[in-house]
């Protein structure tokens, strides 16, 4: 009898031993994966908006006479000074109206002399004087208006600035009525970049500034970042102006204007980059980037319950920066996430966590992805 109770006893100490080592076993078979908890902070984000560069004064520069272009004195992108000769026109025809009006002012001096001594001799009335001299008014007003328009045909800079393209060049014909400027001088020591939001980043934007005026909210709006063409940011940072505030009724779009100062003039004239403005966000959920994945369009994290085993959990972005995402809804603060490796765990998986400190995350990517 005690034979066979000691058997049993020692049968079942067998079987719970072996079944501790299994388990072990089992652990030790277990992925070991880096874990975080879901927490709130403050960041900052950007939102991105195309945007084109003028400088802040564009001066057309256009003929005044018509005439062809005899020279061209200057050349696109150089420094001109205002008064500075840019273009020269053909002013022979010019010159000939001018001889023909000095004769037909001489022609009514001549006039007016033959008729003050009859006037005075009473052999003509008053009024034939008066018209003389009218007449003689009205030649001389005409020669000094071809001398203006032989002035004219020396176009000279309006401003100070950057000569941007020339649309006319030499044996072109260029009159008052072109449709677009022989070119145009712009100064360029600052410079504006223009940009636009449509209607709901707009209202997002204004409901941002809580009660503020609108002058208030142009004060407030922070620093922007200008990044170039060639995706490198620009040195200086830039100052939001002016906003329109009213949709444009045909993009649909409301129109933005910053303020860059532009030393080295590395900016001109029609260059484009993208306006990066900033967007802060006060004790939000986050998750950093590598710890979520996409299916069919969602976005998904992997939380861990508690068996530890790996369940996907669909989540609401709001926006990401900085290698984080922000997160609207779909998981807590608190709550156990796979910090890498999301892709090399199936759902429902098993694993060992490593729990890891959030700023760490970037830090053990190589370990484990």
């Amino acid at each position: 009898m005690f034979s066979a109770i000691f058997g049993a006893c020692l049968l079942v100490g067998v079987t719970s031993c072996n079944s501790q080592n299994e388990s072990a076993a089992r652990q030790s078979e277990l992925p070991t994966m880096p874990t975080i908890k879901v927490d709130r902070q403050n960041i900052v984000s950007h939102r991105d908006y195309p945007a084109t560069i003028e400088g802040t004064i564009n001066s057309e520069v256009r003929a005044k006479v018509s005439g062809y272009i005899t020279e061209v004195m200057i050349d696109e992108g150089a420094e001109v000074k205002k008064g500075q000769i840019l273009f020269r026109l053909e002013t022979q025809s010019l010159t000939q109206d001018a001889e023909a009006a000095k004769a037909r002012v001489k022609a009514a001096e001549v006039e007016v002399e033959k008729l003050k001594p009859l006037v005075q001799k009473e052999i003509i009335s008053p009024m034939q004087l008066e018209t003389a001299e009218a007449n003689l008014a009205t030649a001389k007003s005409n020669l000094n208006a071809i001398h203006a328009n032989i002035g004219y045909a020396e176009i000279k800079s309006p401003v100070d600035g950057v000569l941007g393209v020339i649309n006319y060049r030499k044996g072109a014909l260029v009159s008052p009525s072109d449709p677009q400027p022989i070119t145009t001088v712009s100064s360029i020591d600052k410079v504006y970049a223009n940009f636009s939001m449509n209607e709901k980043q707009y209202l997002d934007f204004i409901q941002r500034g809580n009660d503020e005026t609108p002058a208030q909210r142009i004060a407030n709006v922070p620093e922007v970042n200008l990044v170039l063409a060639n995706g490198n940011t620009y040195e200086h940072k830039g100052k939001v102006e002016t906003i329109s505030g009213q949709v444009n009724k045909t993009t649909g779009t409301v129109s933005f204007r910053a303020l860059f100062d532009n030393p080295r003039q590395l900016l001109t004239n029609g260059n484009t980059g993208t306006i990066e403005v900033p967007v802060h966000y006060d004790s939000v959920l986050v998750v950093p980037e590598p710890s979520t994945f996409e299916r069919q369009g969602q976005v998904f994290v992997f939380m861990l319950n508690e068996n530890n085993e790996a369940v996907p959990k669909k989540i609401e972005v709001q926006t990401r920066a900085k290698g984080l995402v922000v997160v609207e809804g779909g998981i807590q603060k608190g709550d156990q996430i796979l910090a890498k490796g999301v892709g090399k765990v199936s759902n429902g998986q098993q694993v060992k966590p490593k729990p890891i400190p959030f700023e760490e995350v970037n830090s053990f990517e190589s370990v484990f992805k």
